[in-house]
């Protein structure tokens, strides 16, 4: 043990994030959506310590929770505050109710809870058309609200819209807004907000017709520019784009506030885990944007991180997960819950201290006996000599010696799972697929050598047979002809 510290002393030096978090900074992110009845949620301590072992960097609070948003405080969790319908009266006609409503949700907790925007009603303009006179007012109030507690610029107001607010979506190239959307637009235009839009694919598949889970299938082709599409999420977005274009307003982000797919009910499990699996890689793997805009890949809120009562949860309400996502090369987000190959790294360097990272690394290599001979001088693993790579390769030994149950991967919030292969060059972590080729070259080698080795013995025999035989044969020879 002596030994190995003394190795490590000088990684006090070169201490450098080599396993980076993700999603990148600045990148599209998938958040989750939580507590339209909050009453269903496990107590908010609970959802707070869920969010921050699946990695979930970004919430939308469907009702404004305040135990939500205490146990949030320090999280590094995102937070999108949705307004109630319910709420819309008093905050359109009372400039003072507003303030009331941000000191209550937003100031009270700030900045230990991050709140990144506010999202005004559910659907208003297209499910309580009677309420759409006082989307603006009470939008107007909240932005001055917000303005006067120093906020307007990190914390956004904007409304979520149906996809039935957008006229003729299919081919995307004819879509347009419906004229009841133009004056939020404006809004939104004018405050630098983005348009939030709830899509759910599994709605529109009969007027699509082509695969609404994000595989190959039967494409649509947009007459006007030629763009191909293979999936109705993709074709959703850019109706979105198409839209604002027409407005001259190609310059307003999207942001996705709701999709998802049921487990149950109008869904399966089968079809919400590929959804779910498809969308997350969709966004954050691969990054591919959309036909119309292949540079921008809009973030996205899934719906629902909880079942709340329902069928649309990637965990019930018991905090046991629906299902298991397929998550190869998705980072650390929602990784408790993928099936197939998980390792264990240590956490980003915003989340655990130099002195905790190799306290950690320390217990791994000693009582925890992790296999650590790889991160020994001379070793595939010991280069880059950092305390990061170094402790990602000890925590995922003993992970996995231990089969990759959750609590073998906390050494008290020094670690994180994810899904991404942290092997690199020679080096090969445990569990890995590399792994996994390397033991069947070694099992081919082995077994060509003892094939070779069996080969030769039994040439040997041969000739050791022939040998003997022939001089048998000489000898039965020489004495015939003695005898006669």
């Amino acid at each position: 043990m002596a030994e190995f510290l003394f190795l490590l002393l000088p990684l006090f030096l070169s201490i450098s994030p080599a396993i980076a978090p993700f999603p990148q900074p600045g990148g599209p992110f998938v958040g989750v959506n939580l507590g339209q009845d909050p009453s269903k949620l496990p107590a908010a301590a609970e959802v707070a310590a869920l969010l921050k072992r699946q990695r979930v960097t970004h919430v939308r609070l469907l009702q404004p929770d305040e135990a939500i948003l205490s146990a949030l405080s320090f999280s590094g969790v995102n937070v999108c505050l949705c307004v109630p319908n319910s709420h819309l009266v008093a905050l359109a006609t009372s400039p003072s109710s507003a303030i009331s409503w941000v000191s209550r949700y937003v100031l009270r907790f700030h900045p230990h809870t991050l709140f990144t925007s506010i999202s005004v009603g559910e659907e208003v303009l297209t499910s309580s058309p009677s309420s759409s006179l006082l989307l603006l007012p009470a939008m107007t109030n909240l932005a001055s609200a917000i303005a006067a507690g120093g906020l307007q610029n990190s914390v956004k107001i904007s409304i979520p819209l149906s996809f039935s607010a957008i006229l003729n979506p299919f081919p995307p190239s004819a879509a347009r807004f419906n004229d009841t959307v133009l004056p939020v637009l404006r809004f939104l235009s004018k405050s630098a907000s983005p348009l939030m839009l709830n899509l759910y694919p599994n709605r529109q598949l009969a007027r699509f017709g082509g695969s609404a889970l994000f595989e190959q299938g039967k494409e649509l082709v947009d007459p006007e520019n030629s763009l191909h599409y293979v999936n109705v999420y993709d074709a959703m977005i850019d109706a979105a784009y198409s839209s604002l274009s027409k407005l001259g307003l190609d310059e307003l982000p999207v942001v996705v506030t709701e999709t998802g797919w049921p487990h149950g009910g109008e869904g399966t499990r089968e079809e919400a885990k590929t959804y779910v699996s498809n969308l997350i890689r969709h966004v954050l793997v691969k990054r591919e944007g959309t036909p119309r805009r292949p540079e921008i890949t809009p973030s996205v809120y899934v719906f629902k991180l909880f079942d709340e009562g329902g069928e649309w949860g990637i965990f019930g309400d018991d905090g046991r997960a629906n299902y298991e996502l397929e998550l190869a090369e998705g980072g650390g987000f929602m990784a408790e819950v993928a099936g197939g190959r998980k390792f264990c790294v240590a956490a980003p360097a915003g989340e655990v201290d130099e002195r905790a990272l190799l306290a950690a690394l320390d217990w791994a290599c000693g009582p925890g006996k992790a296999d650590c001979s790889g991160i020994q001088p001379g070793e595939a693993c010991y280069v880059p000599r950092t305390a990061r790579t170094h402790a990602s390769y000890a925590f995922n030994s003993y992970y996995q010696q231990h089969g990759k149950a959750a609590e073998a991967c906390q050494f008290q919030g020094a670690a994180m799972v994810t899904t991404t292969d942290p092997s690199h060059g020679r080096c090969i972590f445990a569990g890995s697929e590399l792994a996994d080729d390397r033991a069947r070259v070694v099992a081919n080698t082995t077994g060509t050598q003892v094939a070779s080795a069996t080969v030769s013995l039994s040439a040997s025999s041969w000739l050791l047979f022939f040998t003997c035989w022939l001089l048998i044969t000489t000898y039965s020879s020489q004495t015939s002809h003695a005898l006669v």
